[in-house]
């Protein structure tokens, strides 16, 4: 049943028609019925087409049958995180153009979406979401479910994490046999201060990942659950295992998740205004990020606050690193960061009202329309601080009935 496929995909790539192709061999009806497989055939034709064309067809027929495998080899190696491998199939499935009359095509590009995510080029990932999008309704079940799967993905690389839970938690886990989604539905609830959701997820994703012997994504689980843990009155159950994380990523290799582990902890010191500390783990985690990347602005965010609130550096020298950061944001073309960089420039600045107004006209509705709970929660928290203190009653008792009520 490949050979039609084959022989049509390398005629239309050479750009023949049937009756050239069929000249002195076969008519160009003939060729048509064995493209779409409508007629019996002599295997000494399809040799002759197959030479005509320049090509093996063993060779070929080898290749598209072994796509299935490959693929699914590829999903493994993406869901256990091994970039190297990850990209030495995505180069060889890119050279593989049978991919593309196989009946596999579809798990290629969402899968290719994927890969795409994992490499921060979400622009393009959306591209090929949006072509799959059109075709749901003729997605295998597996197919389908995979897609939710990459749609959350995407949404939470967008730090969209309302709308990431509707499609993660739509997965049929009857057909789609991927519990990895569990750690990105603890991510998104996570993201929106659902503490015993977040905790949960993690704790399944956590259960899979040891099935597998991916003892990296089992830190990524662990760092969810210890996140989402209530203090234990003087924070060393805690820091135990923060510590233990951060063995366990050295043990294992892995700096950028020690980098997440150490940005985290600083954020436990920080919360419990403990600047100090907090200021010297942001600072290493810095140390092992790329300068130009999100999660580098994240920490040096958390860094700059934590050391002018510990007064533990000059405010210029900290308004030079956020300046540094507004300036890598606007770059990047980041509304999360331009709105975090602007708002500490105001702060180190000391221009108290010029801070609260583009907290409120600027940020505080950016944070809303992307859903950044934890960045909400505090603003208004903020506001309702400054208009107090400002005697501007009647906006601090609005903010107070929206306080109460979350």
């Amino acid at each position: 049943m490949y050979e039609g496929k084959i022989i049509k995909f390398y005629r239309e790539k050479y750009q023949i028609t049937q009756e050239q192709l069929g000249k002195g061999i076969c008519s160009g009806t003939h060729i048509s019925k064995i493209e779409r497989l409508q007629t019996e055939y002599a295997p000494e034709i399809v040799a002759l087409l197959s030479q005509r064309l320049g090509i093996n067809l063993e060779h070929e027929m080898k290749n598209l049958k072994n796509i299935k495998m490959r693929l699914n080899h590829w999903h493994n190696v993406i869901i256990m995180q091994l970039f190297e491998e990850m990209d030495t199939i995505h180069e060889e499935l890119e050279h593989l153009e049978l991919i593309k009359v196989s009946e596999y095509v579809n798990l290629y590009n969402l899968l290719q979406a994927r890969y795409l995510l994992m490499k921060n080029r979400t622009d393009e990932a959306l591209i090929l979401i949006k072509v799959i999008q059109k075709i749901e309704h003729k997605l295998t079940p597996y197919d389908s479910n995979l897609l939710k799967h990459v749609l959350g993905i995407y949404y939470l690389a967008n730090q969209d994490y309302l709308n990431a839970i509707q499609p993660l938690k739509a997965i049929q886990d009857e057909v789609y046999n991927n519990p990895e989604y569990y750690y990105h539905l603890a991510v998104a609830y996570h993201s929106i201060e659902s503490p015993i959701m977040a905790y949960f997820y993690a704790d399944k994703s956590r259960q899979f990942f040891k099935g597998i012997n991916n003892y990296i994504r089992v830190i990524d689980a662990e760092m969810i659950m210890t996140i989402q843990l209530k203090d234990d009155g003087d924070f060393t159950e805690t820091i135990k295992r923060f510590e233990n994380l951060i063995q366990g990523c050295e043990l294992c290799n892995a700096p950028h998740r020690k980098a997440k582990v150490l940005h985290n902890l600083a954020y436990e010191y920080y919360r419990r205004k403990k600047f100090e500390p907090a200021s010297r783990y942001y600072k290493d985690s810095l140390s092992l990020k790329d300068k130009e990347s999100s999660p580098y602005l994240l920490s040096l965010e958390g860094y700059i606050r934590s050391s002018f609130l510990g007064c533990l550096l000059p405010p210029d020298e900290l308004l030079q690193l956020a300046k540094e950061g507004l300036e890598t944001a606007i770059q990047k073309n980041d509304l999360l960061y331009i709105n975090l960089f602007n708002l500490i420039c105001y702060l180190l600045q000391f221009k108290e009202h010029e801070y609260y107004e583009y907290l409120y006209d600027r940020a505080l509705p950016m944070f809303k329309k992307f859903g950044f709970v934890y960045l909400i929660h505090r603003s208004k928290k903020e506001l309702f601080n400054y208009y107090s203190k400002t005697n501007q009653t009647s906006k601090a008792l609005k903010i107070a009935e929206v306080l109460i009520n979350h």
